[in-house]
Parts: C-alpha cells; sequence; structure tokens
C-alpha cells in the first residue's frame, strides 16, 4: 500500500497524480470463464430439471440453448424441428459445429420469422452462434460484443473449423456471455481438449478487454466438446444403453472426471444426463456407429452454464435433452430451457435506491 499512501505526504497535483497511477493498478484482471487455481474445485454441479415452467411470467428472462454438430448436412425440416413450434422463451440461442456452407442463417430466420429477430451473431467457418430474441428485443440490448478463437489444425481446410465464437450481450440489465466450441476429437486427446478449453477461456473478450466493464452474471458454454465415454468397451456401453441404463455410464464421462479434478469447468452447472449418448450415429438414423471403428457412444455434446453470483441471480433449468427425432447427422441436437431471475436489490434501480438510503 506504499504507492496509496504517499498521497498523505504529497500536496497538490503531484500527490494526484501518483494517486492516480497506484489506483490503476488496482483494476481487475482480464476476465478468465474458467478458473483452475482456486485453493478448491467442486467440478461440475449436476442438477435437476423443474418440468413446471411458465417461462417469462415467473421469471425475467428465459432461455432456449440449442448445440447441433451438423455433420455438413442441413434440410428445412431439421432446422424447423430444432426451433420447434412452441416458444414462450425470450432467447433462442444456437451453436452450430460442422454446419455446412448453405445459408444456415437464412433458414433460422425463416423458420423464426413469426416470432423472433437476430440480436447478434460469431461465426468461423463451420463453427457458428447465434443469438435470436422477440420482435423489437434489441431495444433492450445496452451492450453486444463478439470475439472467437481458433484453436488450429487443418480442420479449417476441410470445412471442421476447431476453436470457439462468442457472444456477450447485456439484454434487459443482465450480463451474459454465451461460448460456442468444438474441441479436438478422439478418446485418447484429453489433455489436448482441457488445454483448449483453458486457452479459449482466457483468450476470449481478452483484446479489448474494459476492466471497468460490469462483471458478467451468467456464462453457459455449449458445443461439441468432444469428451467421450472411457474405460468402458463399446459392446457393454450399448447394451447399457438399450436397456435404457445409459445413467450408469456418466462415471466413465471425461468430462466430469476432469472436471472433478479441478482441471476445468470448476463451479459450473449441467443437467443430469438422462438422454441418451448423443455421438456417434449412423447419418440418416438412430443406430449407433456401424463402421469398422464401432465407436463407443459419448456425451459429446454438452450445455454447461454458471452463475458468478448466486446472490443476484437465481437459474432454474426447466429442460435438458437431446432431439432424437432429427437424423441427417452423426450427432443428435441437444437442447436446454433456463430460466433467470434477477434480486430485485441487484437490479440497477434498486442499487440506486440502496446507495442513496445507505448511511
Amino acid at each position: 500500500m506504499r504507492n496509496l499512501n504517499c498521497i498523505c505526504s504529497c500536496k497538490g497535483l503531484k500527490g494526484i497524480k501518483r494517486f492516480c497511477r497506484a489506483k490503476s493498478n488496482l483494476k481487475r484482471e482480464p476476465m478468465s470463464f474458467m478458473n483452475p487455481h482456486t485453493a478448491s474445485h467442486e467440478g461440475i454441479k449436476t442438477v435437476g430439471v423443474d418440468n413446471l415452467c411458465d417461462f417469462s411470467s415467473n421469471s425475467d428472462l428465459c432461455i432456449c440453448i440449442v448445440t447441433w454438430n451438423m455433420n455438413g448436412q442441413v434440410s428445412y425440416e431439421d432446422i424447423a424441428e430444432l426451433v420447434g413450434s412452441s416458444r414462450k422463451f425470450d432467447l433462442f440461442i444456437v451453436g452450430l459445429q460442422e454446419a455446412p456452407r448453405n445459408n444456415i442463417l437464412r433458414l433460422l430466420q425463416i423458420a423464426l420469422v413469426e416470432t423472433h429477430i437476430l440480436l447478434g451473431k460469431a461465426t468461423m467457418q463451420s463453427l457458428q452462434l447465434y443469438v435470436f430474441g422477440p420482435k423489437d428485443s434489441d431495444l433492450f440490448i445496452k451492450e453486444l460484443q463478439v470475439d472467437k478463437h481458433s484453436i488450429g489444425g487443418l480442420g479449417g481446410l476441410i470445412g471442421r473449423k476447431k476453436g470457439a465464437v462468442a457472444i456477450r450481450i447485456n439484454y434487459k440489465d443482465i450480463q451474459m456471455v454465451f461460448i460456442s466450441c468444438h474441441l479436438s476429437a478422439h478418446a485418447h486427446k484429453v489433455d489436448e481438449r482441457n488445454y483448449e478449453c483453458m486457452h479459449i477461456s482466457h483468450s476470449l473478450f481478452s483484446k479489448n478487454w474494459n476492466p471497468y466493464a460490469r462483471p458478467t452474471h451468467i456464462t453457459i458454454w455449449l458445443g461439441d466438446l468432444n469428451y467421450r465415454i472411457h474405460g468402458i468397451d463399446t459392446q457393454p456401453a450399448r447394451n447399457l444403453i438399450r436397456k435404457d441404463l445409459h445413467e450408469k455410464l456418466t462415471s466413465k464421462d471425461q468430462l466430469l472426471q476432469e472436471a472433478e479434478r479441478g482441471h476445468i469447468f470448476n463451479g459450473y452447472c449441467e443437467g443430469t444426463l438422462t438422454f441418451k449418448p448423443t455421438y456417434k450415429y449412423n447419418s440418416g438414423s438412430s443406430n449407433y456407429d456401424t463402421s469398422y471403428k464401432v465407436r463407443v457412444p459419448s456425451w459429446t455434446d454438452r450445455v454447461l452454464f454458471k452463475i458468478e453470483d448466486t446472490e443476484k441471480i437465481k437459474a432454474t433449468l426447466h429442460s435438458y435433452q437431446s432431439m432424437d427425432d432429427i437424423l441427417s447427422s452423426d450427432h443428435k441436437p441437444v437442447k436446454a430451457h433456463l430460466c433467470l431471475k434477477l434480486n430485485k436489490l441487484s437490479s440497477p434501480m434498486h442499487q440506486q435506491e440502496h446507495r442513496f438510503l445507505s448511511p
């Protein structure tokens, strides 16, 4: 604290300059969307689903989140199924991996034309992220930034870009970050995926970091994370799935294992994995891989979220499921419904009232 105390012994302009320089040293460090260096870790918290949801009537914001590795295939029928006919949610978030070169955005806009408009997008070749909101909802946006981070390799050359795209948005005074990623494939590349998660986390929005920006209320991370079921052969795993005992496979899930070890996603939440593993299917069917590789089915496609301050905001998960009727890809899409409720004392108006009433 020596620099701060110097103002007491220095008068006038010189003292003020020294104080300002000392104050600048107290700026917050650039954000990271996961921090493995905490003294303790809690891994990924599995949360149950509250099926009783009346959406916006008892919530400040309801969000529908979809992630899908498209395997380069698309049809309007699949997009319409992805969007669905019941649209009581406020924001619709779509993260796509291995998206084809067709104009996916145009198909999404056609499917949503009656209810929602595009608020923001972040794209990096086949890796795409879109945020849609109700008509006239652009009036509620106070900030919107996009960023992307490539993790290299030849993926871009063959149309399967790896990395992450992100959107940071302040909507109705709720500061949110959405990250859609596609990480390295293959069961043995666990360390590579861990490194990619951390590198993406530290790199996004770091170039134009504003130390005085409002902190994020919630971070939602979605995509083809490519963590596999490991430590069990494919036939025993498939037998459990056929008997609807696939929840027993969660103990073999690399993502949950690595989070439990404190390597990634500390403090994040995820719904219970009640749906079947979403990869790898024979394209055009609901049959698991029958190629010569006969891959072990895995939950590669996930939606995770983290509330930065549970005293200020409450999140309730109302559904977390795969969309098994979509057959065109070797992945099944995953959809989640999440509703947010702000503590009244955390809203800007109440904060101002509290400041003026404080002694």
